[in-house]
């Protein structure tokens, strides 16, 4: 085995950070962020109320690499959260040592809600959302949502009717508080877990009783997970196009947040030992274990994605063909050719060894190729998207390759909501020991052979 632990090779106070080890890294992510904002909310909602100018057309095209970055890395977090609860409800053994790295990752989701603040705003919403932009036009004319949705079910606008069908989940209330719902309900759930674990690693005495409680507590937050990872991609993503209907969405959407999850929390682990942290606790075995894990979920996104495409090919609706019809056009099928073998066959090549999860130095410069092809799968939902669905004329994304103001757009957004994610990130690390130190389970998860 070459990595025999025990008791006494672990700390009882754990393992912490040496002091202002990452003051460097989080100074420079919290500044560039609070710039990065300070310039968007001013791209977001300076002069919307002016119709057809050219502020406008800006507003309108950041708003969309506003998402663009926002569900890339709010993906990160709930891939977090998706192993933690997984972690607690199959009774893992091997994960004990990972588990705090789970918990910071999985910390970041209810800080992103700040991100989320500008989309309930009209001023961003009109640029995104037609249905909400029909739902307010009706609203202008009656005195309540129920006579709106009386006017849709006798109106002979287009696509009305779909509106009318779709009104009891597509309505401005119910959407806000949905919004709302999905960081309090599982950033609170996330809070709850990550609580119960830090006062283990205080307690003395610790016992098995906080083990039984979170598994008990995440057999319910489980549920909440899936509805929130769901319907937030429902809400922020498919809604796009109001016209459009995928019974695979909410899963393909998943599917990229657990495998670029799992990623992350491979690079941010050899990062720490690579510093010198974790060596008593982890081993190759985990990162044989976590890389293992990477590629299946390599697997399961294709089989999703493809499942998605086969489907909608062979039903050959008019609602939903649009959406591949968009991005098969105007060289957007460029960018679905390279996920296919970019996403799919070249880490399924690389992962299918054993001997490439055990290496940190291969499996770093993987963990970030995943990151790149998962921010061009993001940047296919939303982009394309960013010509037909705005009513100002605009073509800015009619084209894989668009006009080169919309490129630094897409980078400004993305760097802002980057450094934003990397400052909470890097914080979590600063609180706690790296691993929980006093669960009953850290010596057979140190000493892991599989």
């Amino acid at each position: 085995m070459g990595h025999f632990i025990t008791s006494k090779d672990i700390p009882a106070e754990g393992e912490h950070l040496k002091k202002g080890a990452l003051s460097k890294w989080i100074g420079i992510s919290g500044l560039v962020a609070l710039i990065g904002i300070i310039v968007s909310a001013w791209l977001l909602f300076n002069n919307n109320e002016a119709a057809n100018t050219a502020s406008d057309t800006v507003a309108g095209r950041y708003a969309y690499s506003w998402l663009f970055a926002f569900t890339f890395f709010v993906s990160f977090s709930l891939g977090g959260a998706f192993w933690l609860l997984l972690h607690h409800v199959s009774n893992s053994g091997w994960g004990i040592s990972v588990r705090r790295l789970m918990e910071n990752l999985a910390s970041v989701f209810p800080w992103m809600g700040i991100i989320a603040i500008p989309f309930l705003f009209p001023q961003v919403q009109q640029h995104l959302f037609e249905w909400m932009n029909r739902h307010r036009e009706l609203m202008g004319s009656v005195t309540s949502y129920a006579n709106a949705k009386e006017i849709l079910h006798h109106s002979y606008g287009q696509f009305d009717h779909m509106l009318y069908a779709k009104s009891f989940y597509m309505n401005l209330p119910f959407w806000l508080g949905r919004m709302v719902g999905y960081f309090v309900l599982l950033g609170g759930a996330i809070y709850i877990l990550k609580n119960i674990s830090v006062a283990q690693d205080n307690d003395p005495k610790p016992g098995i009783e906080r083990l039984k409680k979170s598994r008990k507590l995440c057999a319910a937050f489980l549920p909440i997970f899936a509805l929130t990872a769901t319907f937030l991609a429902f809400d922020l993503l498919k809604a796009l196009d109001y016209k459009w209907f995928s019974t695979m969405y909410g899963v393909y959407f998943f599917a990229g947040c657990a495998l670029n999850g799992m990623a992350l929390l491979i690079l941010t682990s050899i990062l720490l030992r690579r510093a010198g942290y974790l060596q008593t606790v982890m081993s190759p075995e985990h990162h044989h274990i976590m890389g293992k894990l990477t590629f299946a979920f390599v697997v399961f996104w294709a089989y999703v994605t493809f499942s998605q495409f086969f489907l909608i090919w062979y039903a050959n609706i008019t609602e939903e063909t649009s959406y591949f019809l968009l991005r098969n056009t105007g060289n957007w099928n460029v960018a679905n050719i390279a996920l296919v073998f970019g996403h799919f066959a070249l880490p399924f090549l690389f992962l299918i060894r054993s001997d490439v999860k055990k290496k940190p130095g291969l499996m770093i410069p993987i963990t970030i190729y995943l990151f790149i092809l998962h921010a061009l799968d993001h940047y296919l939902i939303v982009a394309p998207e960013r010509g037909p669905s705005l009513t100002l004329g605009s073509e800015a994304g009619a084209s894989l390759f668009p006009a080169g103001s919309v490129v630094w757009y897409d980078l400004l957004a993305f760097v802002t909501v980057g450094a934003f994610f990397l400052f909470i990130y890097l914080r979590m690390f600063t609180k706690n020991s790296l691993y929980p130190c006093r669960d009953p389970r850290i010596l057979e998860s140190a000493n892991l052979f599989n």
